[in-house]
């Protein structure tokens, strides 16, 4: 066996010990096909708000202005999917991911505890880790790591694991097996993702306007929330799963093993008139260390207070 290959070996099977699902390596290059892509995509303002996503264009392209040298790209899957999910279907909804603690922290100590173990194991190389921090096209590199397939609603999915997953990235300048990118798409003649989104959010298989998407207006989405949509937010206050709860894949979703994704114990069993007198200091307890808090207590409400009055 070739040292790329008991390297390769090594990685997957610490990554594995570390809780990730799924891990797989391509080739670090310039992903020249998705340049005009994703110049189009920005062009027509589909990002919203979201003016990060129209900088650092190049080195979304190309991995070696991220790190010098730069050989191989290496992504995780980390399954988030919830033993449990809230009780009262007339309460406010919060999208599964951020029931437990925030994942990029988790996410992240994982990931430098795999680097000290590439660097113990196979001696000083360069890298970096990502967890959605930085401008890398994650679900383009995981698809050529031969994880998945690009959904119609723009998500990875994987056959084994649905979509209910967070992705992450190594790179790093060390030279390894790579796997065979995922040519295939397995979602046939479905369009349930696109029939079931209330907004329209999704134009066509493949084509997000974010600007219209419900996670995108209950937390990223600074200003008020145009009337436009008021009577099609069914009733999320953070976040949206429609398009992943629809999904056929995630038949095969099964409860992740991660004690820091667990929510806080009453939180799934919060009635709609506990979240109507939602504190904030309740609100701290509950949402510490949750990505929640990243909408604040006042954009919270905002969102609850929009929900409330498309019931009027």
């Amino acid at each position: 066996m070739t040292s790329k290959a008991t390297y390769t070996r090594k990685i997957k099977e610490e990554a594995q010990r570390l809780g990730f699902v799924a891990c797989g390596v391509a080739k670090a290059r310039y992903l020249e096909e998705e340049a005009p892509k994703l110049e189009s995509w920005l062009n027509q303002n589909y990002q919203g708000e979201m003016a990060w996503l129209a900088n650092h264009f190049d080195k979304r392209l190309d991995p070696s202005k991220l790190v010098p040298g730069a050989k191989s790209v290496i992504s995780l899957i980390f399954n988030y999917y919830p033993a449990k999910v809230q009780e009262d279907p007339q309460a406010p909804k919060i999208a599964k991911y951020a029931y437990g603690e925030d994942y990029h922290f988790v996410l992240k100590s994982k990931l430098k505890a795999l680097v000290h173990f590439i660097q113990d194991e196979i001696g000083e190389i360069d890298g970096r880790v990502f967890v959605d921090s930085a401008p890398v096209m994650e679900r383009k590199w995981a698809q050529e790591a031969g994880l998945g397939w690009l959904g119609k609603n723009t998500l990875l999915l994987n056959k084994k694991e649905g979509s209910f997953f967070f992705l992450a990235e190594l790179i790093l300048d060390l030279e390894l097996e790579y796997d065979t990118a995922m040519q295939t798409d397995h979602c046939g003649t479905c369009t349930r993702c696109i029939d079931a989104c209330p907004t329209d959010a999704i134009l066509q298989p493949n084509l997000l306007d974010a600007s219209k998407c419900i996670s995108y207006l209950t937390i990223e989405l600074k200003d008020s929330i145009p009337n436009e949509f008021k009577g099609k937010m069914e009733n999320w206050a953070f976040g949206c799963d429609i398009c992943q709860d629809v999904c056929p894949w995630n038949r095969f979703s099964k409860p992740h093993q991660e004690e820091a994704f667990n929510p806080h114990p009453d939180l799934l069993s919060m009635s709609s008139g506990d979240w109507e007198e939602l504190s904030e200091e309740v609100f701290r307890e509950f949402f510490r260390k949750s990505a929640v808090k990243r909408t604040k207590y006042l954009g919270l409400q905002r969102n609850l207070k929009f929900i409330r009055k498309e019931e009027g």
